[in-house]
């Protein structure tokens, strides 16, 4: 589990009242938003809140039969679960209220929809279920302090398999909870790091994965009759597997993984021989696999610089599925539990969601849930361009740059930091960069040493006392910023959230005057404090990707690069986001960080939302703070021309 996750908050129904956060007597520091309110559409101004207000669905689910397209939209102000009729068309219908759902999975019978939500960002999830009619909802599962995580459904269908920490609040043990609310039951106990993901069709065997960093996950599979475990792939070297697709008579499944090999190929295991097959192995990682329900058809995507590329097979023909065309950007996928069709969600630089269904057997295609594009044109959305440079020890780098159509002369540059760190920069949906672009900058979407994409060598690159390297990236970019006609190295501003937001409070302390100004979302000041504090789940990829917090040697080394030892010396503007209920990157360790800074003479605004947790999820906090990102680039870029 990476530490950037899209986290949502519970619906009011449900809503119990969250550990109370750090008290900060800074009151102007802690922003009360007014009313959402906009420009007029096509008036010439760039308007913030129009790039926020576009909307588009994520989550395409589709009901077994292959008729309804369920979904998660925020065109409320708060991610909820929408329907629609995906055969006949007809008016999308909002099934749940209150302050949003994270994520939504069709029983396999059609009768009901499960869904998850946390209490403002805490990550501990209840789960519930709600009708297709929007008329009747239920607890599955109810919200606890424990930390849970779902897996998939028992044989019969009756009962969800998860994974909770209520025992010991480390260790993650098996259950299953029946879907009417008729309780809970114990399968097996756990440890941590280990957690279910796909049940066998008509048998007994569960898929479970293993944490064995941030990039690599072991395999076994648990007899859910028995309660016993044996491993099924756990390699030398760390690997990953992903997307499991069983095969209808449960003797094998598909896979992803890049065992053996730098980039994730599309594999084959069988159960009686023990034997995995490589179906495809791109020069590209293969990010999405998914498999009929009859077992004839099997689609997949690769990413390419972080553009999807969708492929399909017909397995009984061997003939390749001639895939229909879409908006150039992210793919998801997911099959009907009983026919050959499949909802694909899209999500580019120029579409912020739409849902597909394609009907692979008679080859029918057609988008049945669009975007909402707030007046915005989407066609003038800036698409990005793949770039690819060397760091001063050769390591390879690259990046997605965004340019300003309308730019002339040298036009000043965001190099902008994703999280994780095992992540990558995505050709997505980001209103936070086309309004930056919109404002007339450049915007570097930046790879780093440790980024997912470019296989799994420059994946470990940062991996433990290697995490010192990656500053010097950060320095190598804006030389490679400086030597590009279009671009001014004179001027260029970082930032990023969650580990991009660690990335910019470190590399403002030790390379004050490079950048103009940083803004950090959510990031790390302190590591010892961070990686004390960490859930259960981030403690299980934690000791391989940093190390143990509790070894003294580890501790000393996280101790001398954490950014708080370098607070005097940001002497470089910086704008700071918080969440108060953050469980990953707390408050607490935020407040002493700009006390920090401000105690030593620098320069931070702080906007710490008493209402959020590591992600913003609410609309009016979202455009506050990106009004005022925006607002403060614009100063900090002009003071420099």
């Amino acid at each position: 589990m990476t530490r950037l996750a899209a986290l949502l908050a519970a619906p009011a129904a449900m809503l119990l009242i969250a550990a109370a956060a750090p008290e900060w007597p800074n009151k102007e520091d802690i922003p009360i938003p007014g009313p959402v309110s906009v420009g007029l559409a096509g008036s010439g101004e760039v308007d913030t809140t129009r790039y926020f207000l576009a909307q588009g669905p994520t989550s395409g689910q589709l009901s077994p039969d292959g008729r309804w397209v369920a979904y998660i939209s925020k065109v409320t102000g708060q991610p909820q679960i929408w329907i629609v009729d995906a055969v006949n068309g007809g008016a999308p219908r909002q099934l749940t209220y209150g302050l949003g759902v994270d994520g939504a999975v069709w029983t396999p019978d059609g009768k009901a929809l499960v869904y998850g939500a946390d209490r403002g960002g805490n990550e501990r999830y209840g789960y519930y279920s709600v009708t297709p009619d929007g008329l009747r909802e239920r607890v599955v599962l109810p919200q606890s302090e424990a930390f849970t995580a779902f897996g998939n459904f028992t044989p019969d269908s009756r009962r969800i398999i998860y994974a909770t920490t209520q025992r010991n609040g480390r260790e993650f043990d098996f259950y299953s909870a029946d879907v009417e609310g008729g309780g809970s039951k114990l399968l097996m106990q756990g440890r941590m790091g280990l957690y279910p993901a796909s049940v066998q069709p008509g048998g007994r065997l569960l898929i479970a994965v293993e944490a064995r960093g941030e990039a690599g996950r072991d395999v076994s599979l648990i007899d859910l009759s028995a309660g016993t475990e044996k491993t099924l792939f756990k390699p030398a070297e760390a690997s990953d597997y992903g997307d499991f697709a069983w095969i209808p008579d449960g003797k094998g499944f598909y896979l992803t993984t890049n065992e053996d090999r730098e980039f994730t190929a599309l594999a084959h295991h069988d159960l009686a021989s023990g034997q995995t097959k490589v179906i495809e192995a791109p020069k590209a990682d293969v990010v999405r696999a998914a498999l009929s329900a009859d077992g004839r058809y099997l689609v997949w995507a690769t990413d390419e610089g972080g553009f999807h590329t969708l492929y399909g097979r017909d397995l009984k023909t061997g003939k390749a599925l001639k895939v229909p065309p879409m908006q150039p950007g992210n793919y998801g996928l997911s099959f009907a539990k009983a026919t050959p069709v499949l909802a694909i969600t899209v999500s580019g630089p120029a579409t912020p969601g739409e849902v597909w269904r394609w009907d692979i057997a008679s080859g029918k295609a057609a988008m049945v849930v669009g975007p909402d594009a707030a007046g915005l044109d989407l066609s003038a959305m800036a698409i990005p361009t793949v770039v690819k440079f060397k760091a001063r020890d050769g390591v390879p780098l690259s990046g997605l740059l965004y340019m300003p159509k309308s730019a002339k002369g040298k036009v000043p540059v965001y190099l902008s930091l994703h999280g994780g760190p095992t992540s990558h920069a995505r050709a997505d949906w980001a209103p936070e960069i086309q309004n930056l672009v919109a404002n007339g900058y450049a915007v570097l979407d930046f790879n780093y040493r440790g980024s997912t994409g470019s296989g799994k060598s420059l994946t470990t690159l940062n991996d433990k006392r290697l995490r010192v390297n990656e500053l010097g990236d950060l320095i190598d970019a804006v030389g490679w910023i400086k030597q590009q006609p279009n671009l001014d190295g004179s001027r260029v501003a970082v930032g990023g959230i969650s580990y991009g937001g660690y990335l910019t409070n470190a590399v403002m302390g030790a390379y004050p005057g490079v950048f103009v100004a940083g803004v950090s979302e959510v990031g790390v000041a302190d590591w010892v404090r961070n990686l004390q504090d960490a859930s259960p789940q981030l403690k299980a990829s934690d000791r391989l990707e940093y190390g143990d917090i509790d070894n003294p040697d580890d501790r000393a080394f996280f101790a001398s690069i954490s950014p708080i030892n370098n607070a005097g010396k940001i002497r470089d503007p910086l704008l700071l986001q918080a969440g108060a209920n953050d469980p990953r990157n707390g408050a607490g360790e935020h407040d002493e960080f700009v006390t920090a800074i401000r105690k030593a003479g620098g320069k931070v605004i702080y906007r710490r939302y008493g209402d959020e947790g590591h992600v913003l999820t609410n609309l009016p906090n979202i455009i506050d703070y990106n009004r005022a990102k925006a607002a403060f680039l614009k100063q900090h870029f002009d003071a420099e021309k």
